[in-house]
């Protein structure tokens, strides 16, 4: 057994991360870290009894070169005789559609797909390669953006599926340097590939990692450890303040709120607003925290208080700023050929048609295409109303519309102007400008399509 397993071996026992006869899927891009751990992980399953598969998602941004990667992460879980899943979809084009940077939008993506990978291989475990350069490197992009000590001690052993909940996510090289799995991959001549994109300055990690780590390690040779040794020191304290401010919350500790020191106030009122469903930035904390008492307007349409007890509430919708006006549209029973409907300024053409006489096509602005049947035989247009939710596709749950208006930073005014369709159910299905609902996306079941096509007058 090397040292780099022997360690492996260590880190998952001692936190736990894999169970003796535990089902995992293990997230291979074809780079050295992923290559590494997998033989690794391999190694070690004959002791452990683990069940595992590889699952490995084609970001289809580099061309015939993600092509090579899915061909040899498919050669290599043959040659362990390992289950596989592929997946892949075309993040730029996801990007451009959800208005989210590339980096944004991959990892989106990415996580739905070994979600999914998961519950298809009965498996609670998904185990990712992230080591200790990549945690330095997310420690300055983060000081860089701004971020609190819960963000600056980067990721986690093991933390929650941002796809699912269910599923945990485990890390068992954070503490292993990329040299480490370079230097392995050599004496046990496990072949990767190297990613050409990370060269490219489009993406801010290769800007840190190219440019910003080299100029401060020319200046201190052992920064990258020095780092990652404060992110450890910021991590730890900052669940040590977590937990005080748990007990805080549950009652266990009788001192006023007000009496609390700054930074403990700053982690209750984080932790409640990430309950309430709000964007816990630092300006909106800091309104709450010393604004005791007082109504504060997070938005226009949004309004909170946290009162002397330290307790954040009263989730307040403006009155008077919604629009009441909607229109029942009839598909007739599905036999709709083409419809043209008039609704605040929109223009709306309707036509129904079985799958097989709708050929691929690229995207096109003022066009979608719906599964009809999933929308029923009626549909209505309105406006957005309080407590209106919708699951926007390839996203894994719904979410407030007011909470994805404010992520997509849509003026207060715009919200109350867009057209949103709802299904005969009252799902939102489709918000004017914005991604189509998960809910009546064409799938292979699909048998009729509703070709949407809208312009405003």
């Amino acid at each position: 057994m090397t040292d780099l397993s022997s360690h492996l071996k260590n880190v998952i026992v001692a936190k736990r991360m894999l169970r003796r006869g535990e089902s995992a899927v293990v997230a291979v891009s074809g780079g050295v870290d992923s290559m590494v751990q997998l033989h690794l992980l391999h190694a070690l399953t004959q002791e452990f009894g683990w069940k595992l598969s590889v699952a490995h998602f084609n970001h289809q941004l580099r061309g015939r070169a993600s092509e090579a990667d899915e061909r040899l992460v498919r050669a290599v879980a043959r040659q362990l005789k390992l289950p596989c899943d592929m997946g892949r979809a075309k993040v730029r084009e996801h990007a451009r559609r959800t208005g989210v940077s590339v980096e944004m939008a991959a990892r989106e993506l990415r996580h739905t797909f070994f979600a999914r990978c998961a519950r298809k291989r009965k498996a609670q475990v998904i185990v990712l390669a992230q080591h200790a350069n990549d945690q330095v490197e997310l420690f300055l992009m983060r000081l860089l953006r701004g971020s609190s000590g819960d963000g600056l001690g980067g990721m986690k052993w093991s933390s929650c599926s941002p796809a699912d909940k269910r599923v945990r996510l485990v890390r068992p090289l954070l503490d292993c340097w990329k040299e480490q799995l370079i230097a392995h991959a050599k004496v046990e001549q496990i072949s990767y590939r190297e990613d050409a994109s990370n060269a490219s300055a489009e993406f801010e990690r290769n800007w840190v990692r190219q440019t910003l780590l080299p100029v401060i390690s020319k200046r201190h040779p052992a920064a990258l450890r020095t780092l990652r040794r404060t992110m450890m020191l910021v991590q730890e304290e900052s669940e040590l303040i977590a937990g005080v401010a748990r007990q805080w919350m549950d009652g266990r500790s009788g001192e006023p709120f007000q009496s609390l020191p700054a930074a403990l106030q700053r982690r209750i009122i984080q932790g409640q607003l990430i309950e309430l469903g709000v964007v816990p930035d630092f300006g909106c904390i800091e309104l709450l925290r010393e604004n005791l008492g007082q109504p504060v307007s997070v938005s226009p349409e949004l309004r909170l208080i946290c009162d002397s007890n330290g307790r954040v509430s009263h989730l307040v919708e403006a009155p008077g700023r919604f629009s009441d006006n909607q229109t029942r549209v009839s598909l007739d029973g599905g036999k709709t050929t083409r419809r043209g409907i008039k609704f605040e300024g929109l223009k709306l053409t309707c036509s129904i048609r079985p799958r097989h006489k709708v050929g691929l096509s690229k995207p096109r602005a003022g066009v979608e295409v719906f599964d009809a049947d999933r929308i029923g035989k009626t549909f209505t247009l309105g406006h957005w109303q309080p407590g209106d939710r919708f699951q926007p596709i390839g996203m894994a749950t719904a979410v407030k519309l007011q909470d994805w208006f404010t992520n997509r930073k849509i003026p207060a005014e715009r919200r109350h102007q867009l057209v949103l369709a709802k299904t005969e159910h009252g799902e939102v299905f489709w918000v004017e400008g914005e991604r189509i609902g998960e809910v009546a996306k064409v799938t292979p079941k699909t048998r009729r399509t509703l070709e949407w096509r809208w312009k405003r007058a």
